[in-house]
């Protein structure tokens, strides 16, 4: 089965990410899962690699030191939080043992290589430290298609791909697959095609308003204690 990226367009079409709607979404996202989670058990210091806008560091207690990374100069210009590093993530700039927190959301499939990022996220976390990962299925949306192109990161492989770096017994599986988005019109359906690569034409061929079913995971894992992950 081929495998590719997503396109990481926001330098080239900012618009395209733009067109995402946050009132779309019915119960939230998994930013406030991760924010919650971590506000609770981590310690004060935590980094949002891809953090785009920086959502995750808007969720997170004030008493938590946020960093962001990404790589897009858009993302990283139009951000109103700082600390951020317009960097790599299969490069980060930080010594070993330095965070928490490791977030790593909605972003690991515009990797030709999630496992390196993955690896430079557990060399940057503390013992017992926290990562978090999301990504969809490929069979996300069967409202709109018959099923989304494999990537490199998707929620049919994602545990595994994490458990290669972290160890099966150090890793917890979140699921999802319900009712999650409501699309109220012709134009929010043709925005949520714009933002997620599907053909403009679908937004004539549905009624509204319409329901979308999101599948996905969130995967957790544990920086053991002792020797950390190889």
């Amino acid at each position: 089965m081929a495998v590719s990226t997503v396109p990481s367009d926001y330098d080239r079409d900012p618009g395209r990410w733009r067109s995402r709607d946050e009132r779309w979404l019915i119960g939230g996202d998994t930013h406030e899962v991760v924010a919650a989670r971590i506000g609770r058990e981590c310690g004060v210091t935590v980094l949002d690699v891809g953090c785009g806008q920086g959502r995750l560091r808007e969720l997170l207690p004030g008493r938590v030191s946020w960093f962001g990374l990404d790589a897009s100069p858009t993302q990283f210009q139009a951000s109103p939080h700082r600390p951020l590093v317009l960097g790599d993530a299969t490069h980060l700039p930080f010594p070993d043992e330095t965070f928490d927190a490791v977030a790593a959301l909605w972003m690991l499939y515009h990797l030709a290589d999630p496992r390196a990022a993955i690896r430079e996220a557990a060399r940057v976390l503390r013992r017992d430290g926290l990562f978090a990962a999301c990504t969809s299925a490929r069979t996300n949306d069967p409202e709109l298609c018959d099923g989304y192109p494999p990537t490199t990161f998707d929620a049919e492989e994602a545990p595994a791909v994490v458990e290669s770096v972290f160890g099966g017994r150090n890793v917890e599986v979140e699921r999802w697959d319900a009712r999650l988005v409501e699309l109220a019109d012709r134009d929010a359906v043709a925005h949520y095609a714009r933002s997620h690569f599907l053909p403009p034409e679908i937004a004539d061929r549905v009624a509204t308003p319409l329901m979308l079913t999101k599948r996905g995971v969130l995967v957790w894992a544990r920086k053991p204690g002792g020797r950390g992950p190889s």
